[in-house]
């Protein structure tokens, strides 16, 4: 393992609020504490939340408050140094980030199914699918099933035996989905209204509705596709107060639909992601960008025009 370099290259945000400024630094390199490791990233992804962070348009709290200038949260690389309490690293082993790490692992959130809501949780898939109850051969809608979350939705969808109708815009994207193995796909571009479409196709309705977009107007129709007994799954984060998740209270009784918010998944839903990946059934789709291009990234990925997840390589 060659020698821990002082500095490194990091996206770092110089201004933020909507008119945000990102720029690529040289920082310096942090040494661990007692108890953490430092890992040398090789790849990392970025996505909408991400960018959420940096406009601070999400009731969270601000990077800043914790002196965190770079955003990012789904890295892996190769752990290059060990603090002196680590006893279960060493340097060359293989590593990666969860979107949420250094949790207590001792309150009954941890024990459970939840230490990503761990009172002392640091933020940084599967689980949304877990949640749904979904069963083999009911139809499940992805809304974004191009995007970064979505076209992994999408394929964990499948090999869990669900019909997948995906619902982005775009050619790129309508490829995208079939490939990865959706029964349907709908433009919301090109038809009138996605739900007609839905029920067009299913007849009922879908048993699962995985709203991974971040529009306001995913969240208005997600419920007009649902079936009887549905379930509206949350993924995609809105800005705060631009979107509702949900319906007439009535609507929801006489169609017995439930709204469900999901936030990232345990150490366990992780385990099991990792292991259809290891099986062929995950096959992501990204787009790759140097560390130099990152702010290149960010502004597509912003407006849109990433199909797959956008990952930062450090190695280009």
């Amino acid at each position: 393992m060659s020698e821990v370099p002082k500095t490194c290259k990091a996206g770092v945000v110089v201004k933020h609020g909507q008119d945000f400024k990102l720029q690529v630094q040289h920082v310096p390199v942090p040494d661990p504490g007692p108890t953490e490791i430092l890992i040398r990233l090789s790849a990392t992804g970025v996505c909408y939340s991400d960018i959420h962070y940096v406009l601070e348009d999400l009731p969270l709290p601000r990077m800043g408050d914790y002196g965190v200038r770079s955003p990012g949260h789904e890295g892996a690389g190769v752990v290059v140094k060990i603090g002196s309490l680590v006893g279960n690293w060493k340097v060359g082993d293989r590593a990666g980030v969860k979107p949420t790490w250094d949790t207590c692992m001792s309150c009954d959130l941890c024990w459970g199914r939840h230490e990503c809501h761990c009172p002392e949780a640091v933020p940084t898939g599967l689980k949304v699918l877990v949640d749904s109850e979904l069963r083999p051969g009911d139809w499940a809608a992805f809304l974004g099933a191009g995007g970064g979350v979505g076209h992994m939705g999408v394929q964990l969808a499948k090999a869990m035996g669900l019909r997948v109708i995906g619902v982005d815009a775009g050619s790129d994207k309508r490829k995208l989905c079939m490939d990865l193995g959706c029964d349907k796909f709908i433009d919301f571009t090109k038809v009138e209204y996605v739900p007609e479409e839905i029920m067009r196709i299913t007849g009922k309705g879908v048993d699962g509705v995985f709203v991974t977009a971040t529009s306001p107007a995913s969240y208005a129709i997600a419920t007009k596709m649902a079936a009887i007994g549905g379930r509206i799954m949350c993924v995609g984060m809105p800005a705060s107060g631009t979107a509702f998740a949900g319906d007439d209270p009535m609507f929801l009784i006489l169609r017995n639909l439930k709204v469900i918010g999901t936030l990232t998944g345990s150490l366990k839903d992780t385990h099991d992601a990792l292991g259809f990946a290891a099986r062929g059934l995950l096959k992501p789709v990204y787009q790759t960008f140097s560390i130099d291009r990152l702010p290149e990234a960010v502004d597509l990925l912003r407006q849109g025009k990433v199909a797959g997840r956008c990952v930062v390589d450090f190695n280009a």
